[in-house]
């Protein structure tokens, strides 16, 4: 799969509501600007975690064996379909964001929280084990474009939700994004059944 497409595939996972969006909302709105960013960062650099295991275990699978690799990168394929349909069939969210008095702790402490939840959050723990498995050459030397990939992936996950937390201060935005929330799911969804489909047909 060409790089633009994995560029791409990134956006659409990192923009999809999760566990982490969660988390950034809820910091933000709970304990301020600079709670969210400091989360933010967290999660950004917990990327890093994924981005080691995933070169050092699919290195190890494509050169002692060919099939096992074969195996994790049609599951992946797979992983990426079943979240693309549960995605597109999800039930509207009708529950409403709620603002509490701001609560002030130490910004490591949001920083350890945004952390933690990436790197022990298996969806994304399959995530990059899937698609790593797609930019990994055989040839050792010639892994530049996961290297490269790994770094984009650090980046947007810091610029997007670094951006949550900020644009979730204002009021009319929190209100309008809580009404897209299920056709961003939907569309977030059709685009990882998509990419999903092309890693299993991939020769």
């Amino acid at each position: 799969m060409e790089l633009m497409s994995l560029a791409v595939l990134g956006i659409l996972i990192v923009i999809s509501p999760g566990a982490d969006f969660v988390l950034v909302l809820k910091n933000s709105l709970n304990s301020g600007r600079k709670a969210g960013i400091a989360t933010a960062i967290g999660i950004s650099l917990a990327i890093c975690v994924h981005i080691a295991y995933s070169l050092l275990g699919i290195s190890y699978l494509i050169s002692q064996n060919q099939w096992l690799f074969n195996l994790v990168r049609y599951a992946g394929a797979a992983y990426l379909i079943y979240l693309g349909l549960k995605g597109i069939f999800a039930k509207r969210d009708t529950q409403e964001i709620l603002v509490s008095h701001k609560q002030h702790s130490p910004s490591w402490r949001y920083f350890s929280q945004g952390f933690l939840c990436n790197a022990l959050n298996p969806k994304t723990m399959l995530f990059f084990l899937s698609i790593f498995s797609q930019v990994m050459s055989p040839d050792a030397d010639n892994n530049w474009p996961a290297i490269v990939y790994g770094g984009y992936m650090i980046v947007l996950h810091g610029i997007w939700f670094s951006l949550v937390a900020i644009l979730f201060t204002s009021p009319k935005l929190q209100a309008y994004l809580q009404r897209a929330k299920h056709r961003i799911n939907q569309v977030c969804g059709a685009g990882l059944l998509l990419f999903g489909a092309m890693l299993g047909l991939k020769n």
